[in-house]
């Protein structure tokens, strides 16, 4: 799997033009087909319906899905709900909270939030590390006794970095840039791990 643009217009002409690399070996990507017809909750209004791009490459013939960076992977809900999520967890609320407001299950926020606080430490680590190589003078998180509020932080920290080193991005939202900068695995399993990049 591999996260993209969100504009499917340029993702296939990123595909047609060669543009995209295969997380695998770094051979070319080219089309492959379409994924299923998949809804995805957004923040407010109706679902919203993503029909991910497949690719095949062409050095080593591994196919990838390729998904809008505002999706996380086997989540049903947009990036940005469930970053909101994560700063609501992040300020002290508890998950019934965040479910009420957010207008979920709070069995689902329950386990986005277990999910997230697992790797606090670990996703805490990958954006402080993205934010030091990004910015050219890092203003480093403070800690914090949660691991999940120090965490929060450091995804904001290299979304101000990203936005100020490459100001053509515009401001980039905390609840898009961890989708992101995860690959889309924020909260899915084997993230982060070696071979992850934040390019």
């Amino acid at each position: 799997m591999l996260t993209v643009n969100a504009d499917r217009d340029e993702v296939g002409r990123q595909l047609a033009g060669g543009e995209l690399t295969c997380p695998s070996c770094g051979g070319v990507l080219g089309g492959w087909g379409k994924g299923r017809l998949r809804p995805v909750r957004v923040m407010q209004g109706p679902d919203a319906g993503v029909v991910p791009r497949r690719s095949r490459c062409r050095r080593c013939g591994a196919t990838h899905m390729l998904l809008p960076a505002w999706c996380l992977s086997r989540r049903a809900g947009a990036g940005a709900v469930i970053g909101s999520a994560l700063q609501a967890a992040a300020a002290g609320d508890g998950h019934r909270k965040i479910a009420a407001g957010l207008g979920r299950p709070a069995s689902t926020v329950r386990g986005w939030l277990r999910r997230f606080a697992a790797r606090a430490g670990a996703v805490r680590a990958f954006f402080t590390v993205l934010l030091a190589r990004t910015s050219p003078d890092p203003v480093m998180p403070a800690g914090t006794a949660s691991p999940v509020a120090a965490a929060v932080p450091a995804i904001a920290g290299a979304a101000a970095a990203v936005a100020q080193r490459w100001p053509r991005l515009g401001t980039v939202p905390v609840r898009a840039a961890a989708p992101a900068a995860s690959g889309g695995l924020l909260i899915g399993p084997g993230w982060p791990g070696a071979g992850r990049n934040a390019s």
